[in-house]
């Protein structure tokens, strides 16, 4: 029977909507092969002229299927039906997972649900995926047996937009592998510690968008350690594109990194005196967003968790002291006022006034000069061949040296607090086999998309390749078995996208070719690109526009602003700042300048197989620093490299509706997000 015998009248089929995406139809009489007349649910009557098969509409599932657990169970599995089942789970019965094949679909509820404790961890226990209804628990399981069965690295791969509960479903799979890979005696702390490491991160790395409460601004990789006996021995963690900007400017109604609202909340408690701390609002680098409350959220309480945390993780009072010595400094350089100079020609220079109240007290908390603190704040040393000479700033440009260096203290930071608890999760041990979780963000597209939209989208362009080829070559294997033949069966490519991104004369090079030139804009950088990319068939020039350019990704079309780029690229901060905070009686301070990079202080690269290689000895900065593209189209393929060596399992998150309302289904926002995640 042909699919056309199936359109005879009282079928029920999906037709296009603007607002609900798709809506139910019924057929009113025997498809002819011209026309098709329906009635839709309101009752209008509509006739769609069919041309060619892919003119009809969608046909609607049997009532008996709606509301299966696994998508693939579906008589028609198609967008409508994916939809439509999605919505029924989720609103109706309020299921927040559901199976499509081998991912596993979890819808954010913004409601706290009961179905995460010891009592369920053990009900999935040794469960086949399937056994019981979809859970996070039965694809950490799955991981888990496999793990044991096979004896074979595995990874989960959680993604999903801002918003759409990546970082929760990350935290309930480490959970799991730490209740069902725990030694089961007290002396076994490697547990606990790994799970300690969640408060720390979230309150170093995660802050309040409008898209989320506790929203990940870097990506994480941790690779959990088991033993031949498949116990937990250890743990390491990488860290992927922190979200600078965020340390000196929040848009309206979001909020700075956790942390320093925490410590402005605890600002009386022991740990915090003599920092001069005030109310969050008092700080320019916390006040921007105007809106420094969480709903149900106690910075002050929390302040308490990410302190113990850090005790559990072995960070000795000392080094909590300075943490939070640093993280006051950054509060209060954003205070200090920095002015257009006075008298002739003072638009040309600029000034940090004698009376400034913040300056001596980031001299004072960062342990440096303050009178070199003054002078390289507002002045740069310029080098001409043998002769070099101090030439002021202008204030616009001193205000923006001065963000520069908050962002650069504050990523260093993070980045040796990373490295000190993956040494304090370090196992001496052998490692028999591991299981990666990987939380990064989803496809991201905005109004206005630069730098780090960028990045995202090509970490996404990588992941969704794997995931292809993984899917790709279940399918051979099983029509192996079977004994089927088969040829080969059409898929998206992401290797064009991919290689227009990080080939010789592609987009990435282009840009740090354009760094490397003195003169160097982002305006030329852009010319260039629409120049030498005009090739790929996934590159393309807006028509109304000189400043941006169009790549055509797996999930969407997506506008880059070049406005940006080459700052964001290059990172850099004036070397005579540099050297002033080198130069302190800190020793945490000057070693976070002393060694910078990935090599000393940030989670170090692993090698293929997953284990990370012991830190190189700290040499000084080097000459020609690496830009942030290339450092991140590196420590991607290297990510890449890994999942590819280890079993993956799927988590695509899907956030329902940008209001935070507990289960509301949003189908634009949903479908939108289905599409980008290729389930």
């Amino acid at each position: 029977m042909s699919t056309k015998e199936l359109y005879t009248k009282g079928a029920r089929v999906w037709i296009k909507d603007p607002e609900t995406v798709w809506k139910p139809a019924t057929v009113t009489s025997d498809f002819d092969g011209k026309s098709l007349p329906l009635e839709d649910a309101d009752g209008g009557a509509l006739t769609i002229t069919v041309k060619e098969d892919k003119d009809l509409p969608p046909l609607r599932n049997p009532d008996i299927l709606i509301g299966e657990n696994d998508l693939t169970s579906l008589s028609y599995l198609h967008e409508p039906a994916v939809l439509h089942n999605l919505e029924v789970r989720f609103v109706d019965r309020n299921e927040i997972y559901t199976y499509c094949g081998i991912v596993l679909v979890a819808i954010n509820p913004y409601f706290e649900l009961q179905i995460y404790n010891n009592d369920t961890i053990m009900a999935y226990r040794g469960q086949n995926m399937g056994d019981l209804d979809p859970h996070i628990y039965a694809v950490s399981e799955e991981a888990f047996k496999l793990m044991e069965r096979d004896n074979t690295n595995q990874s989960i791969i959680v993604s999903g937009e801002s918003g759409a509960g990546k970082t929760v479903s990350a935290k309930y799979s480490m959970r799991y592998f730490a209740s069902v890979g725990g030694a089961g005696d007290t002396e076994s702390q490697v547990e606990r510690r790994v799970m300690a490491s969640s408060p720390i991160m979230e309150a170093i790395g995660n802050a309040k968008t409008t898209r989320n409460d506790n929203s990940s601004r870097f990506g994480k990789y941790i690779e959990i350690d088991f033993s031949k006996t498949f116990h937990i021995i250890g743990a390491s963690m990488r860290t992927y594109l922190l979200e600078k900007s965020r340390v000196v400017f929040q848009a309206s109604e979001e909020r700075n990194y956790h942390i320093f609202y925490q410590m402005c909340a605890a600002k009386e408690r022991e740990e915090l005196q003599g920092l001069q701390l005030a109310e969050a609002d008092d700080f320019i680098y916390t006040n921007q967003g105007n809106n420094p409350i969480i709903d149900n959220v106690d910075d002050q309480k929390e302040f308490g968790k990410t302190h113990e945390a850090l005790k559990l993780l072995g960070f000795s009072e000392e080094d909590g002291r300075n943490i939070y010595k640093i993280m006051a400094a950054i509060l209060h350089l954003g205070n200090v006022k920095i002015s257009p100079g006075s008298g002739r020609g003072d638009s040309e220079t600029s000034t940090v006034r004698q009376e400034d109240p913040s300056l001596p007290i980031v001299a004072e908390l960062l342990e440096v000069d303050e009178k070199s603190l003054r002078q390289w704040l507002c002045n740069k040393k310029v080098v001409a061949r043998n002769d070099s000479y101090v030439t002021p700033l202008k204030a616009a440009e001193a205000s923006q040296a001065r963000d520069a260096l908050a962002k650069c203290i504050y990523s260093n930071l993070f980045d040796w607090i990373v490295f000190q608890i993956n040494k304090a999760l370090k196992t001496s041990h052998k490692v028999n086999k591991f299981i990666g979780v990987l939380d990064i963000y989803g496809f991201e597209t905005f109004e206005i998309n630069s730098f780090e939209q960028f990045c995202i989208n090509y970490a996404n362009e990588k992941l969704q390749q794997q995931f292809n080829m993984h899917v790709f070559k279940l399918e051979q294997e099983e029509y192996v078995k079977e004994g089927i033949e088969w040829k080969m069966i059409d898929f998206y490519d992401n290797q064009p996208c991919i290689d227009l991104i990080e080939s010789k004369l592609g987009v990435l090079a282009l840009l740090d070719e354009e760094c490397r030139v003195p003169k160097g804009s982002d305006k030329s950088w852009v010319d260039k690109l629409y120049d030498k990319c005009k090739k790929w068939e996934h590159f393309s020039k807006p028509r109304l526009s000189q400043t941006a350019f169009l790549v055509r990704h797996f999930a969407d079309q997506v506008e880059y602003e070049c406005n940006g780029f080459l700052h964001k690229n290059r990172d850099t901060v004036m070397e005579e700042q540099v050297v002033v905070l080198k130069s302190s009686k800190n020793k945490l301070v000057s070693d976070l300048f002393i060694s910078e990079g990935p090599d000393t202080l940030g989670a170090p690269t692993p090698a293929r197989g997953g284990k990370i290689p012991p830190p190189a000895a700290g040499g000084q900065k080097k000459a020609h620093k690496r830009t942030v593209g290339s450092q991140f189209r590196d420590s991607l393929n290297l990510l890449m490299d890994n999942l590819n060596s280890t079993n993956p399992h799927y988590v695509r998150c899907i956030k329902p509706n940008d209001a935070k309302q507990a289960f509301m289904f949003d189908n634009t926002r949903a479908v939108q997000q289905l599409r980008a995640c290729g389930v």
